[in-house]
């Protein structure tokens, strides 16, 4: 399977001349959809969720569908008849060729102050790559490849390693890394490197991995 990163929390993943596109929000290219077979969303916040994003991927593609919970399946549903499927923790299904489980159900704590949204996260052929999307989520699954929301509103370093602890998976690529400066970078690469238990890989926009 080949992982491209995107921008921020979009990954885009293909196998066998197919295309699946998790997360592509407005801190994403435009086109960061455009190509897929399917559209996974893991909750409604704009930096994971762009509808213009979504319409250019399925305007593109006829035959594309998206999965997403509630929340974004009412926003996008009258627009895409028939191609919003709506999923929620525990759900399984198979999109563009994909093996796909749901995992977890509410978006990390920003605030106390501020209600927390649903959020579920993306195991992907068995394990073989977990999107978390807003949430420290530990499915109870072995976990190959990590998409590692490294940097964001609701977490801190010390809680990202414990979460690379946790899931211990063979690997760890961050996301959600739109808000970290350059000047950051090498104390994180180094801290979660050191302290995750984990092989922890950073890929620019663009970049590419087999996993």
């Amino acid at each position: 399977m080949k992982l491209t990163k995107m921008s921020h929390a979009c990954v885009r993943l293909e196998k066998d001349g197919r295309t699946l596109v998790l997360d592509p929000g407005m801190f994403t290219e435009e086109d960061a959809a455009v190509g897929a077979d399917a559209v996974l969303v893991t909750h409604e916040h704009p930096d994971h969720f762009d509808e213009a994003r979504l319409r250019a991927a399925l305007e593109a593609n006829p035959a594309a569908e998206i999965w997403t919970l509630k929340s974004v399946a009412e926003k996008v549903a009258a627009a895409f008849p028939g191609r919003v499927h709506t999923v929620g923790h525990g759900d399984t299904f198979t999109a563009a060729g994909f093996d796909v489980q749901v995992h977890g159900e509410l978006h990390a704590v920003i605030h106390p102050d501020i209600p927390r949204v649903t959020n579920v996260g993306y195991l992907v052929d068995g394990g073989k790559v977990f999107h978390p999307g807003d949430a420290l989520t530990v499915p109870d699954h072995p976990v190959e490849t990590l998409m590692l929301p490294v940097m964001a509103p609701w977490n801190k370093i010390s809680e990202v390693i414990d979460y690379v602890r946790e899931v211990r998976p063979r690997r760890a690529y961050d996301i959600h890394d739109a808000l970290l400066t350059d000047l950051a970078r090498p104390v994180y690469d180094r801290q979660i490197g050191a302290l995750g238990g984990a092989d922890h890989q950073r890929l620019a926009p663009g970049g590419t991995a087999e996993v």
